[in-house]
């Protein structure tokens, strides 16, 4: 699989991100959408036979079992690993508590990369880059040689954009795909972070790449809270699309099934012409785009 370098950090990361949301050991109370603990494992151990090198995970993924599940894979893949963690704690005190018990749970004394998670809240983002902030806990933490970089991630580009005025992040985590990029307006259009993030030399790894729309019903067929692209030619046609704008890494989706087939796709990555980019904007004018969300 092709790798890029990941902005300042200099790391060459897979055009595919282990993404943690997609370890669990149960999921749904809907019997189709169980999730076992050896089907997290069988994931984990084919992405990293296929190469990727970047995990990324939260301590509340898998309904709090990714970080558990991940950690004897990070101790004996250490060295060849590339490991995200993030924190949705707003103050100090509260990150470096949750830094140290991820840290534990992972098997792991340092960070690669430590992340502000979803922070698409402007009063959140205040109080996360205040004098008492959680930022201020990771900068200790790097001071400690737990934490190498610092990243944030958000749903919405407007408040990523209001961040970086704020603080020098190294990395940004948002979503990049061709549905958004269909129907843009200020809280999803991603071209001016990716425009900044390019200026500054940071790592960006898209999320939601393979997000078709909002679920139309009740219904559910996939572990995601968004409706899917869910066979190989539209999950391939989703990441290329992705992948052929300035990021550096796409983060797996949170249902197995496609994050195996975003894998496929991605070592079989072939940038896509404006034309070719252009006919999947035209299929996705018919899209509800999944940002910003529906208040009611």
């Amino acid at each position: 699989m092709e790798r890029r370098v990941l902005g300042r950090t200099g790391h060459k990361s897979t055009l595919i991100t282990l993404g943690g949301a997609a370890v669990r050991s149960t999921s749904s109370n809907v019997e189709r959408l169980l999730t076992t603990r050896q089907e997290s494992e069988a994931f984990i151990k084919l992405a990293l036979d296929h190469g990727v090198n970047h995990v990324d995970v939260a301590p509340t993924y898998g309904g709090g079992m990714a970080e558990p599940i991940l950690g004897k894979w990070i101790k004996e893949y250490r060295d060849n690993l590339f490991l995200a963690c993030k924190t949705g704690k707003r103050t100090k005190k509260e990150a470096a508590e949750e830094l140290r018990s991820s840290l534990k749970r992972l098997q792991t004394d340092y960070f690669d990369l430590y992340q502000l998670h979803g922070l698409d809240d402007p009063d959140e983002l205040k109080t996360a880059l205040g004098e008492e902030g959680a930022v201020r806990a990771i900068l200790e933490a790097k001071e400690q040689g737990l934490v190498k970089y610092i990243g944030i991630t958000s749903h919405n580009p407007e408040n990523i954009l209001r961040a970086l005025k704020g603080f020098d992040f190294d990395t940004v985590l948002l979503p990049v795909n061709y549905a958004l990029h269909a129907h843009p307006e200020p809280q999803n259009d991603y071209e001016p972070v990716l425009a900044l993030a390019k200026k500054r030399n940071l790592g960006v790894i898209a999320m939601k790449a393979a997000t078709k729309r909002p679920w139309p019903t009740n219904e559910r067929t996939h572990n995601c809270w968004y409706q899917p692209f869910d066979t190989q030619k539209e999950v391939d046609e989703a990441i290329w699309f992705t992948l052929s704008q300035d990021v550096t890494t796409a983060a797996s989706s949170s249902d197995i099934r496609v994050a195996t087939m975003m894998i496929d796709a991605a070592e079989r990555y072939t940038p896509l012409n404006q034309e070719e980019q252009q006919t999947l904007l035209r299929k996705a004018a018919s899209y509800k785009p999944l940002f910003p969300r529906a208040t009611t």
